[in-house]
């Protein structure tokens, strides 16, 4: 039996910690992968593919004012 630890939930909304605007993002899928787990994001019609590392579950509103 395998066990997988996420750290975001399906249909969770969050947020990239390198986007300027801090769009808020849905969780759509997760990617088991050898070493770690893929989060894809999707963002209006556009869905990337995101390691947790990379995204926060809160804006990050000192982004979005000094950009």
């Amino acid at each position: 039996m395998i066990r997988i630890d996420n750290k975001f939930s399906l249909k969770q909304t969050v947020y990239l910690k390198t986007d300027r605007d801090q769009l808020p993002r849905l969780v759509t899928a997760i990617k088991v992968c050898p070493d770690d787990l893929l989060y894809e994001l999707i963002q209006g019609t556009t869905s990337s593919y995101h390691y947790d590392f990379e995204i926060s579950e809160s804006a990050d509103v000192l982004m979005t004012t000094t950009n």
